[in-house]
């Protein structure tokens, strides 16, 4: 595109505002002003190494996919006997295994193709179970029940907030003043297969559908008696699991939505291995570790934020106004030269130009904020015909990032929507700040995506929908869906009875005494703890033990209230919210509890857990 963007009032070659159903063309000409301001600031920037994305031959991007699920003992050199695989397969949903089946099918054509001597994989093997275990949910459930579960989700949500591409129709970003219900996002059923279930209820009631003008709900995440699961509470080996499903999950949405799901592969470039600007966000954190233990963020992205936070939040235009160009790289020189050294005088750094810099702090990243493998998905979900299903693969992806680019994501949303929190003063609705972010998080320059005005315009409006969800329902979007949960609890519990199996034969052959194996094996709460009675351990703590008598009621807030509130002296400055309590082992690894978590309904989930009180790990 040759021909610069000005103002919105110049008619650019394709009419933006052709359409009645177009986006706001105020709030897009804060988008547009600010691919402007990008463009001039990086005039003035050294040019940077364009990141090569591979196109991947045929074949080869399912074979990687079948690696990202954790599947990858299915086939070719790392082959493994297929019953490895079995116990991940068997808690997969009919959606779920026919995406994987789809992969798997492909691979195995591929290999055939190019006649590759290594294991070859069966569909029909690999799948054989699955035609005995399609009908049950994960839990166990037949799916018919899942169904009548889902009903009193659907027909809450059958309009998109978002901007949808399709023969030059747009569907308008809804005003933020327009009055919404809230309603519960349904986290206990498959997505994917919700979509289904909503295909062929919306088959009957195709011309029934609400009118432009209904107001779309806000959702919310529901209230589960059993807690509620947020990203940062699994144990590493639990959320590895969650990560296989998630990616599972998010194709099988895709594939049942007709969206295509490209996951692109970055060949390696030489970068930054020292600095600020132009650095992976893994290294920077790696050098800011040694100088801050357990630091989860870069420690310039958090000066940044606080130093845009000292000059308060009530200035009018904050993100939106830019500082001088010539300055911005000035400060940045600056920055390379003194930061690490102390001696970098943040007084001279005015509170426009701290926001210019945490933009272009983002930018520059080697490789986006939402990462090369998962970027194109991140603009496709403008592509999903509803809001719901947005959000839902929306969730999905935010559990895919790597730790690093998801912890440095949710620390600037978190900012942003402190921002738009005192928008009475500084003008900045929560529309107005993501037309501003999204070309900072979308248009990654060093992947050096170029495409039509017209498709531009198209991605504009859609992205800016993407980073007002982003927005919005950060917190919904940090929760771990209950079905994946339940999934890695099936999985786990598979396991165990697998490995107790192992065991047995083992003893058997070696003539142990299969009693006294037994009576090891038992729980500590079925050895010395009466039924409806839980013990809880807390060893950090002044009382270490405590029997607890179960009730309907009882939350893990009545539970660590009880113990803290036994604590004296030092112990006594303990605060809520420095120790929790933790679900230990049975068909968990570990999980921290939130405070609603209704502890007779998790103990009859997972009656052989031990309950632990602990900080959480940096």
């Amino acid at each position: 595109m040759n021909q610069e963007i000005t103002k919105a009032k110049e008619k650019p070659p394709f009419d933006r505002s052709s359409s009645q159903d177009s986006v706001d063309e105020l709030h897009m000409e804060d988008y547009w002003t600010e691919v402007e301001n990008i463009k001039k600031s990086s005039e003035n920037r050294q040019d940077q190494e364009v990141v090569v994305v591979k196109e991947p031959d045929e074949g080869e991007l399912e074979e990687e996919w079948l690696k990202e699920a954790g599947l990858s003992n299915l086939f070719g050199e790392s082959a493994g006997d297929p019953q490895d695989s079995m116990v991940f397969l068997s808690t997969l949903t009919r959606t779920q295994a026919a995406a994987v089946q789809k992969r798997v099918e492909t691979v195995s054509q591929t290999l055939r193709k190019k006649n590759k001597q290594y294991h070859i994989p069966d569909v029909r093997d690999i799948f054989a179970q699955q035609t005995e275990s399609k009908e049950k949910a994960p839990d166990g459930t037949e799916l018919q029940s899942v169904r009548t579960n889902e009903n009193k989700y659907q027909g809450k949500d059958d309009q998109a907030s978002g901007l949808v591409d399709g023969e030059k129709k747009l569907i308008p970003l809804v005003p933020e003043e327009a009055p919404a219900s809230e309603t519960d996002i349904n986290l206990e059923v498959s997505f994917a297969e919700q979509a289904v279930n909503q295909k062929e209820s919306s088959s009957d009631k195709t011309q029934k559908s609400k009118g432009p003008d209904t107001p779309i709900p806000n959702f919310r995440v529901p209230k589960d008696k059993t807690g509620t699961t947020r990203i940062g509470d699994l144990a590493p080996q639990d959320m590895k699991k969650v990560c296989y499903l998630a990616l599972i999950e998010l194709t099988a949405l895709y594939d049942v939505l007709g969206v295509e799901l490209k996951q692109q592969k970055a060949v390696k470039i030489k970068t930054k291995d020292s600095g600020l600007f132009c650095v992976p966000l893994t290294v920077l954190l790696e050098l800011d570790q040694r100088k801050v233990p357990g630091t989860r963020t870069p420690l310039i992205f958090q000066k940044l934020i606080s130093r845009i936070e000292e000059g308060g939040l009530e200035t009018e235009g904050l993100l939106r106004i830019p500082g001088a160009a010539v300055r911005i790289k000035n400060l940045c020189q600056e920055l390379e030269a003194k930061f690490y050294e102390g001696a970098f005088n943040w007084e001279s750094v005015k509170q426009h130009d701290a926001a210019s810099l945490l933009k272009l702090f983002i930018r520059e990243l080697p490789q986006p904020l939402l990462s090369v493998e998962y970027l194109q998905a991140f603009q496709a979900i403008q592509n999903l015909p509803t809001k719901k299903q947005q959000l839902q693969a929306l969730n999905l992806l935010v559990i895919l990032l790597p730790d690093a680019n998801r912890d440095t994501l949710k620390a600037l949303l978190e900012f942003l929507q402190r921002v738009i929190d005192n928008k009475e003063k500084n003008k900045m609705t929560a529309m107005n700040v993501a037309m501003v972010m999204a070309p900072n998080l979308f248009m990654c320059h060093a992947l050096d995506l170029k495409s039509s005005e017209q498709r531009e315009f198209v991605m504009a409006a859609g992205t800016a929908n993407i980073m007002y969800l982003l927005i919005k329902y950060q917190k919904l979007l940090w929760t771990i869906p209950k079905f994946l949960v339940n999934q890695v609890r099936k999985q786990n519990t598979e396991n165990l009875k697998k490995d107790k199996k192992t065991m047995k034969k083992l003893l058997k052959k070696m003539a142990y005494d299969r009693e006294k194996y037994e009576k090891q094996d038992r729980s500590p709460n079925d050895a010395d703890v009466p039924q409806g009675v839980i013990r809880v351990q807390a060893p950090h703590l002044s009382k270490v033990s405590m029997a607890i008598q179960l009730t309907e009621e009882l939350k893990a807030s009545d539970v660590l209230a009880r113990f803290l509130s036994q604590e004296s002296g030092i112990a006594q400055t303990l605060k809520k919210g420095e120790v929790f309590l933790y679900e230990v082992g049975g068909n968990i690894g570990e999980r921290c509890l939130d405070d609603d978590t209704y502890m007779e309904d998790l103990y009859q989930l997972n009656p052989h857990a031990e309950w632990v009180i602990k900080s959480k790990p940096s």
